[in-house]
């Protein structure tokens, strides 16, 4: 998984709340069992319409927004079905991180499953951050993981809070296999051990 450390990007303003994950990434999509692929799918009814042709209306179809690696939109999003594929076609798409005043309880977890920050901030200040992301490729975001603040174009910053066990996971891009194999090595002594003591038992490689 990419490792998340500052991201300075453009954001692109979703003024909706209730952004379900059908939305995010619509069912028939979900055949695949790969995370790649899935980005040109994205809010795929809100970015095309019926005859395939590209909303011109939509954010994610204007410049600069079209290359937004943060998103910012109102309450709950990610709500809906559990599906892992919508924080896929997300960061296929090249979304990194995602602010709003809440989230799916499902998707929360799921983003930082998948190297995407997810950032709860005030709905006054979700909407001031969608006030900067109008402004286009001169007022860009940084997102500063370690120091938890999100860094207005003014230089204004806002303070985040994250549990301390996701920051460390998404700062070493870690997922929860990669997390596991830290451990390898204890675990092929363990196994060598219950080898050695219980030759009956079956063990299981990790390879």
């Amino acid at each position: 998984m990419e490792k998340f450390t500052s991201l300075s990007a453009v954001a692109a303003a979703l003024p909706e709340a209730n952004i379900d994950t059908d939305k995010i990434i619509p069912a028939r999509f979900l055949k695949t069992t790969k995370r790649t692929g899935l980005g040109k799918h994205a809010f795929d009814s809100m970015r095309y319409h019926p005859d395939g042709t590209e909303n011109p209306d939509f954010v994610l179809n204007q410049l600069p927004w079209r290359h937004a690696e943060i998103l910012i939109t109102h309450d709950n999003l990610g709500c809906g079905s559990s599906r892992e594929h919508a924080p896929w076609a997300l960061l296929d798409f090249g979304i990194r991180c995602v602010i709003a005043p809440s989230f799916a309880d499902i998707f929360f977890n799921n983003c930082f499953k998948n190297g995407i920050l997810p950032i709860c901030l005030p709905r006054e200040l979700c909407d001031a951050l969608m006030e900067d992301a109008r402004m286009g490729s001169n007022a860009r975001l940084t997102v500063d993981l370690p120091r938890q603040v999100v860094i207005r174009p003014d230089g204004k910053e806002i303070p985040f809070e994250i549990d301390p066990f996701r920051k460390h996971m998404l700062i070493e891009g870690l997922d929860d296999i990669g997390q596991t194999l830290l451990h390898e090595k204890r675990i092929d002594t363990y196994e060598e051990q219950v080898a050695h003591d219980c030759p009956w038992v079956p063990t299981i490689s990790i390879d």
